[in-house]
């Protein structure tokens, strides 16, 4: 009686193991499906992260070398200005008036020296386009060498390129400024501008009297009589004064004589005339000193016919400048400190 349900239940058993091995097969593929599908996205994922960081680092390496030439432009440019001579102009214009300013003290190695100047005056004869140059002044005087350079300079240029020059004073026109201003073909001024100062003059000073107050004594040893000529610290005899007064008479001389070949028959040469005054410029067109009331702009409109205005004259570059402002500076600095130190009692 047990038997036949032996038999009968084995193949019950068997169904079931079938079943249970199916499942679990079911299961191993769905598993390994997933970490298929979980290995994809990180991969994606990395990928994604990997681009990301390349692109952030050529944008990065973009920017650095933009920021880099960027700056290397700057400091290019910045060196050309501080180092770079501001030239006058050589470019050939059309039927223009040529200025050249002369302004400041007349010195060597300043925007009023020779060698400057006398640079600009140059191109500015020489452009084709220029009609006639205009000398707009606006100067104290200065050095007597500077300005005779000048002067002769402009004979010899007016008498090479056939153009006439001319002179219109802002402000001031003396001394040495006036020197240069006689050898143009007119000068035109305002009519309260300062002109003349026709005279020469050399100054200094002399400590001797506060050395001995003070028990200081000179120790100058020289080799020729008159090698301390002139020394501060020493006294001035009277041959030194005699001879000093003979060297301003003699070049005060050469100042009249280019005065007077510049003006010729249009001076009205008075007593005072050569002693050193200056007049306004109303009365200098009244005394021959200059020819008419004028600005440049008038000057190049009415008397040249060429309006057009073309400037060239030759200026320091930004180092130049700001080597001259950082002197001045320090020398002002200097008389402060001196200004400050206890008197001497």
């Amino acid at each position: 009686m047990n038997e036949p349900f032996l038999n009968e239940s084995l193949p019950s058993n068997s169904t079931s193991s079938k079943i249970d091995a199916e499942g679990a097969s079911s299961q191993t593929l769905g598993n390994n499906a997933n970490s298929n599908t979980s290995s994809t996205w990180e991969r994606a994922t990395l990928e994604k992260l990997a681009y990301a960081s390349l692109n952030e680092q050529k944008t990065a390496r973009y920017w650095r070398t933009f920021v880099r030439l960027a700056w290397l432009t700057f400091f290019v440019i910045l060196a050309w200005m501080l180092f770079s001579e501001s030239k006058p102009s050589n470019v050939s214009h059309k039927d223009h008036t040529a200025v050249l300013e002369i302004k400041g003290e007349i010195s060597a190695g300043s925007e009023g020296g020779s060698e400057q100047i006398l640079a600009a005056m140059r191109s500015a004869f020489e452009d084709k386009g220029s009609k006639a140059v205009v000398l707009l002044i606006n100067s104290p005087g200065g050095s007597p060498v500077q300005a005779g350079i000048i002067n002769d300079e402009i004979y010899r240029l007016k008498a090479l390129h056939k153009k006439p020059i001319y002179a219109v004073v802002e402000d001031t026109c003396a001394s040495a400024a006036y020197y240069i201003a006689v050898a143009t073909d007119q000068i035109y001024v305002d009519k309260a501008s300062i002109v003349g100062s026709i005279g020469v003059l050399m100054s200094g000073f002399g400590v001797t009297g506060l050395m001995e107050k003070l028990g200081i004594e000179r120790r100058l040893m020289t080799a020729g009589e008159n090698k301390g000529f002139l020394d501060p610290f020493s006294p001035q005899t009277e041959k030194h004064r005699a001879y000093t007064q003979g060297m301003l008479n003699q070049i005060h001389q050469q100042f009249i004589a280019v005065v007077k070949k510049g003006r010729g028959d249009r001076l009205k040469e008075t007593p005072d005339t050569f002693t050193g005054l200056f007049w306004s410029g109303q009365q200098a067109v009244e005394m021959g000193l200059a020819d008419s009331i004028g600005t440049v702009d008038y000057v190049a409109r009415e008397i040249v016919k060429a309006p057009e205005l073309i400037d060239y004259t030759k200026r320091d570059n930004v180092a130049e400048k700001l080597a001259k402002r950082f002197g001045a500076a320090l020398g002002e600095g200097a008389v402060k400190a001196l200004k400050t130190l206890p008197a001497v009692q």
